[in-house]
């Protein structure tokens, strides 16, 4: 059926028949984007147009408006229809009887609608008072009845809007500021909402309405290409959801990109990402443009005045060769030739960030369109501008996304196309790809008077994900692609060697410090040689806490840095010659062997629980203390079944494990018997601790088995409902045979969940081995937990046997 076909069966057959016409547009393949809400909007003008004529025979002085996206013809498929009634007051019951006429068919239709009654004077007394109304008869457009009176109104408003736009402008700031601080940023947000999120259909909007007052204009390079892919995307979420819905929710992301075409979520997130960049880049520069232009009136007529009428040319301020500062912005230099000074880019960009101050759009939009490329490899000052960027802190962000926006950093990088705008789906990153490197460089300056070369710190800051746009393990992709960059940009051999080491083991320090044991020199060899050196140890020291910063709050705690300190300490005295022995048995202090002798005397478990609070050795303090968790204690007489008893009793009172340590204690001289002793770090996922008394008589319960620890955990998860969300890739578990010569180290990653250990431990105790030491880890959703094993006479297991209980392991989990 033809767009005119549709039409006619709107009109003929009333609301059945635009219903029916609807549905028709709506599951049409053939037409999608903006030529399908238009067609939207055009049959749905026919059928209310319609509906006024039936309803206003004889009525003079009466039209009916379209407002906000309707207004603007660009109807989703479950977009809200804006409307106004306007009418001259002239005959008020008649105005009420044709609203009847129109309303009612739209709700019996199912349809959301939006609605109001007014005369063209309460229009414009309500625009005055109510921003958001007066934003959306800004995209007034007649449909039907007296043209003449929605001429006026819309003149007016639009005179209104451009007369009150100093006031007006700063309200609609202050509204976009508050929602962005509400709802996020578009461009980070895994489950974006499209709409309200910063740099979403919203901020276009208000884009549209700074232009209507003549008081600044939007870059519009772009821009309406970036409103048209949200656009397309709400309407696909429309389509596959069946709901009025601006959220883009993980579950529905598959779906969405399958109905445009893309290949898959992250195509689509990244498609999103992309759009929203350029509508946040647009407002940034407008609004800085709107600032600028206010700040200009106000001081005009003061600064007139004192020079008898004259005027004067901005003042500028030299910054750096060939840069200025002009009004509160960064400049080219009159004198300045971009087309011969290839280095000019980054020698602004420094200037900018150093000073503090945004780079014009001028200036940007120039140097992309004149400026040559850097030779390679790069002479000494760009590689010096380009640390000197990296090394101003939070300023960065802001100049490094203007040229970003301009196509210069892909320019002078062309590897960061790869991870330009890359979703990270892990609920502990809070930013995409690109945004996490400049974060990583902006927290790795706060550090730059802790290592010897600074510059290595944050080019490796820059660069240590770069892999992720490649397949296979970004960190080993990352040091391929970090040797090419760091040679590209001038650094000698030595240093490329540091540079592509610290990528490739950016994560070393953090894995290691929580998941292997750092009382087992093997451990601390095997990060001794992959860093080689003390400078390199020191540097990838700083990078592990600048990558950890800037990853989020879940990926860095006193706890953490705690760890990787001690780690860090042991591996720089190997590095400086000191081998470390076989470790003994280390003695009981003098807690541990009371509540041990407590423990034989009584036949049963004895705890202790004790905050910490303190920072390691190596840590300086800062501040008010972090709690680390704390240190729970228990001695038990030697009998199976210890490890997973505790692991659950922790389960059900809600108390995460960071660390866990599980040994025979040696009894003093005189005292008979077999302890064990488990030194474990807990924290409460919420509220309080509970008293140890109350966790003690559980563990005793559990260990003599009238307490079902398996069915008390199988009914607190049951009483709660299970979330919608992204389907958690399966556990895997995996033998790390060179990890120590005094265990066996089996690692298990699986998604985190209550009960995980004690499942575990259960599992193990099953499998007849005993547990030596445990290392727990969880970030975000994620849990990497390394369990030090031996054989029932303290010996690392055989090779066949460790796969064995792996793979055991492994399918208990994923059951």
């Amino acid at each position: 059926m033809t767009g005119t076909d549709m039409h006619k069966e709107a009109e003929d057959s009333g609301p059945s028949g635009y219903a029916a016409a609807r549905l028709r547009l709506l599951t049409e393949e053939a037409r999608s984007g903006p030529p399908r809400r238009a067609a939207l909007a055009e049959l749905t003008d026919d059928w209310l147009t319609g509906l006024f004529a039936s309803g206003a025979e004889g009525l003079r002085g009466a039209s009916l408006v379209a407002v906000g996206g309707y207004g603007r013809g660009e109807l989703s498929p479950r977009s809200d229809l804006d409307l106004l009634l306007l009418h001259d007051g002239s005959d008020p019951k008649a105005v009420a009887a044709l609203a009847d006429r129109l309303w009612y068919p739209v709700w019996d239709l199912g349809l959301a609608l939006d609605h109001s009654v007014r005369t063209p004077a309460e229009a414009r007394k309500t625009a005055t008072e109510d921003l958001k109304v007066q934003l959306g008869l800004l995209d007034a457009r007649h449909l039907a009845g007296d043209l003449g009176l929605t001429s006026g109104l819309r003149t007016a408003v639009l005179a209104d809007w451009r007369n009150q736009a100093p006031r007006r402008l700063s309200e609609l700031q202050e509204l976009c500021a508050e929602r962005a601080e509400r709802q996020g940023e578009l461009q980070y947000l895994l489950e974006p909402d499209l709409k309200e999120a910063r740099g979403g259909l919203r901020d276009a909007t208000a884009l549209r309405a700074v232009a209507a007052s003549w008081l600044a204009d939007a870059p519009r390079e772009g821009l309406a290409d970036a409103r048209r892919r949200l656009l397309d995307v709400r309407d696909a979420l429309h389509l596959t959801t069946g709901r009025a819905t601006d959220r883009l929710a993980l579950q529905e992301q598959d779906q969405v990109a399958t109905e445009l075409g893309l290949l898959d979520a992250d195509a689509l997130l990244r498609q999103v990402y992309e759009a929203a960049r350029v509508v946040s880049y647009a407002s940034d520069v407008t609004w800085r443009e709107v600032g600028r232009v206010l700040r200009s009136r106000a001081v005009r007529p003061r600064l007139r005045a004192m020079l008898g009428g004259g005027k004067t040319a901005p003042e500028r301020s030299p910054l750096a060769e060939g840069v200025v500062e002009q009004d509160g912005e960064v400049v080219l230099a009159r004198a300045a030739r971009p087309e011969r000074d290839p280095v000019l880019p980054l020698r602004a960009a420094a200037a900018a960030a150093q000073a503090g101050l945004p780079l014009s759009l001028h200036a940007v939009r120039r140097l992309a369109a004149t400026v040559r490329p850097v030779p390679t490899p790069w002479p000494a000052e760009a590689r010096e501008q380009l640390v000197t960027l990296l090394g101003s802190g939070r300023p960065t962000i802001e100049v490094w996304e203007a040229l970003e926006a301009e196509g210069l950093i892909t320019r002078l990088l062309p590897d960061w196309e790869r991870v330009r705008c890359r979703p990270q789906r892990n609920a502990v990153h809070l930013w995409t790809v690109d945004r996490h490197l400049i974060e990583t460089a902006v927290r790795a300056s706060e550090f730059t008077r802790r290592v010897s070369r600074p510059d290595l710190l944050l080019v490796a800051a820059l660069l240590h994900d770069i892999g992720k746009g490649w397949p296979g393990d970004h960190s080993v992709a990352g040091e391929i692609i970090a040797k090419d960059v760091a040679a590209r940009i001038g650094f000698d051999r030595h240093d490329v060697t540091v540079v592509a080491t610290l990528v490739r083991h950016h994560l070393l320090l953090v894995d290691t410090a929580t998941r292997r044991d750092l009382e087992d020199p093997a451990t601390v060899r095997s990060v001794a040689e992959a860093v080689g050196s003390q400078g390199t140890l020191e540097l990838l020291h700083a990078l592990t806490e600048a990558d950890a910063l800037a990853t989020g709050p879940a990926a860095w705690s006193a706890w953490r840095a705690s760890l990787v300190a001690e780690l860090v300490q042991r591996v720089s005295a190997v590095l400086a010659g000191d081998v470390p022995d076989e470790p003994e048995e280390a003695a009981p202090t003098t807690e541990q062997e009371r509540l041990a002798i407590e423990a034989v005397a009584t036949g049963s478990p004895v705890l202790a629980l004790r905050a910490q609070t303190e920072p390691s050795a190596g840590q300086e303090p800062s501040g008010e203390p972090e709690p680390l968790g704390v240190e729970l204690l228990i001695a038990v007489p030697d009998q199976p079944g210890v490890l997973p008893a505790v692991a659950g009793i922790l389960a059900m009172h809600r108390l995460t494990v960071r660390t866990a340590e599980l040994r025979s204690l040696t009894l003093p001289d005189g005292v008979d018997g077999s302890v064990l002793l488990l030194d474990w770090r807990v924290a409460a996922e919420y509220g309080s601790l509970p008293q140890a008394a109350r966790l003690r008589a559980d563990l005793v319960r559990a260990l003599d088995g009238s307490l079902d620890i398996a069915g008390r955990l199988a009914e607190r998860d049951a009483a709660y409902p299970r979330r919608r969300g992204v389907v958690a890739p399966p556990p895997r578990v995996s033998v790390h045979p060179a990890a120590s010569r005094l265990a066996t180290v089996i690692e298990v990653r699986s998604q985190d969940a209550p009960g995980l250990l004690f499942r575990i431990g259960r599992a193990l105790e099953d499998a007849s081995v005993r547990v030596r030491s445990a290392h727990v880890s969880t970030l975000g959703a994620n849990a990497v937990d390394a369990f030090y094993v031996t054989g029932p006479k303290g010996a690392p297991l055989p090779g066949d046997e460790a796969e064995s209980v792996a793979r055991k392991l492994e399918e208990t989990l994923r059951g």
